[in-house]
């Protein structure tokens, strides 16, 4: 499928979508972030996608927030719409994710930029990469989950400054406070990234899928997350991939996980 501002290739089981705006510095408004839920939907159903990879393109951002002259002149109402649809068709699409996705974070990721890598499995940011969430200075918040994922992953305290500063955070920073994964070259950025994901889809995918699904539950107020772990653990064990990996361990051998 052909997207105006997105690109997407998918190379050895992995769907890369790069947003393309860089006149907007990749910027997301209504029809990006329509075309992100177009592209990830179709990534999560096509059985020979079995990881995903977001960035930006160009080398200066991966997502410099979102397109404000779109909101402007926004009521309550029309904000209250922007951000449940925003939830609900793109950010909580993307977390809830039974295949792993990677944000590649090639420079300025701030406010539904950053919102949009910590929905994400998992963030690896390029040297330059500067991350932030400077709603506070519009008059506003982030509206995408920002105030719910950043504490969970740099703790409330950090969160509040962050947030309410308005300040960025640089690469080497963001990763000392759990906020990446991973700090590398711009350069080497995507090929560690797939390198990364090439180890994760070696493993059973039905067994990653139940991670996800475990994990998350462990920061849903409204699951208990040893009870998810419970039965996600033991539907593990009808499934035909813990048979293969269990065969493969007693015999010797790479598991070959279909």
């Amino acid at each position: 499928m052909d997207y105006k501002n997105l690109l997407t290739n998918t190379e050895a089981g992995i769907r890369t979508i790069t947003i393309s705006r860089p006149e907007k510095l990749n910027a997301l408004n209504r029809e990006t972030l329509s075309e992100i839920n177009q592209a990830v939907t179709s990534a999560l159903a096509n059985s020979q996608v079995y990881g995903l990879i977001i960035t930006g393109a160009g080398e200066k951002a991966f997502v410099a927030g979102a397109d404000i002259s779109e909101f402007s002149n926004y009521a309550a109402q029309q904000g209250k719409e922007l951000a449940k649809e925003g939830h609900a068709n793109v950010f909580d699409l993307i977390a809830n994710s039974p295949k792993p996705i990677i944000a590649a974070i090639n420079g300025f990721a701030l406010g539904g930029g950053l919102e949009l890598a910590l929905a994400c499995h998992i963030r690896y940011a390029s040297e330059n990469a500067k991350l932030g969430l400077p709603e506070v200075s519009l008059g506003l918040i982030p509206g995408y989950g920002g105030t719910q994922r950043l504490p969970q992953l740099v703790g409330k305290g950090k969160a509040f400054e962050i947030i309410l500063s308005a300040n960025m955070v640089d690469s080497k920073e963001s990763q000392n406070i759990g906020l990446v994964n991973k700090v590398v070259p711009l350069s080497d950025l995507l090929a560690e990234c797939k390198t990364l994901l090439h180890t994760i889809i070696s493993r059973s995918p039905n067994a990653i899928s139940a991670a996800i699904t475990a994990i998350n539950a462990a920061i849903d107020p409204q699951k208990d997350g040893f009870e998810t772990e419970i039965e996600q653990f033991s539907k593990c064990f009808g499934h035909a991939d813990f048979k293969e990996g269990v065969t493969a361990f007693l015999e010797k051998r790479k598991a070959n996980f279909r």
